[in-house]
């Protein structure tokens, strides 16, 4: 197997910033909307995927460094959600950079809180469709999750009532979204499940 380190130009003692911005770098310049009807599109997604399983590689071998209680280059990675840094990305209104990290995850990883932060960024575009797709198939991953069936419920009632229930988006805090009751929660829950069957496939 290729050396993930070298794959992202970087040496194994780099710290877990020098990383991330490393597969920043690499993910911007590769992304396969920049090659849109060019001979050289299979090449760019080809090396998209290595850049992916290279950094997918490194995290985990990191993981698994600091659940051992060791370390793995300057810095064990430190447990937090894989999306942290596109969670801060979309609260100070960086969409787009945001939005070309998230499609440049592979598809068999994108969980319940990829298709949630897909949605918030539909969402402050004012793309209300996709993003509720987006959120409801959020809730069916992870129907436990109360941040992901209060955006739910939100965008529920807005396009209900035609104005936001809540003075802000969705997306809020990493726990909860602001303003929402236990009743709220609920309601979005069962209006997750009611909706499973009849609006299958998601957000991509």
């Amino acid at each position: 197997m290729t050396d993930p380190y070298k794959v992202l130009g970087i040496s194994p003692n780099a710290t877990d910033e020098q990383v991330k911005i490393a597969y920043r770098e690499l993910a911007k310049k590769y992304h396969p909307d920049n090659y849109a009807n060019n001979p050289l599109s299979d090449l760019a997604e080809e090396k998209m995927q290595e850049i992916n399983q290279a950094y997918d590689a490194i995290v985990a071998q990191r993981r698994a460094g600091h659940s051992a209680g060791g370390q793995t280059g300057a810095g064990a990675y430190s447990g937090a959600s894989q999306f942290s840094d596109i969670r801060r990305m979309i609260n100070v209104g960086r969409l787009a950079e945001a939005q070309e990290l998230l499609d440049g995850v592979a598809a068999a990883n994108r969980d319940a809180e990829w298709h949630f932060l897909k949605g918030s960024i539909y969402y402050s575009r004012g793309w209300l469709d996709d993003a509720l797709q987006c959120f409801q198939r959020a809730c069916q991953l992870n129907p436990q999750n109360s941040e992901y069936s209060a955006a739910y419920n939100q965008l529920v009632w807005q396009r209900q009532n035609g104005q936001p229930r809540y003075n802000q988006s969705p997306f809020g805090s990493s726990t909860t979204v602001g303003g929402c009751s236990c009743c709220d929660i609920c309601a979005a829950m069962y209006c997750a499940n009611c909706c499973l069957d009849a609006c299958g496939g998601g957000c991509f």
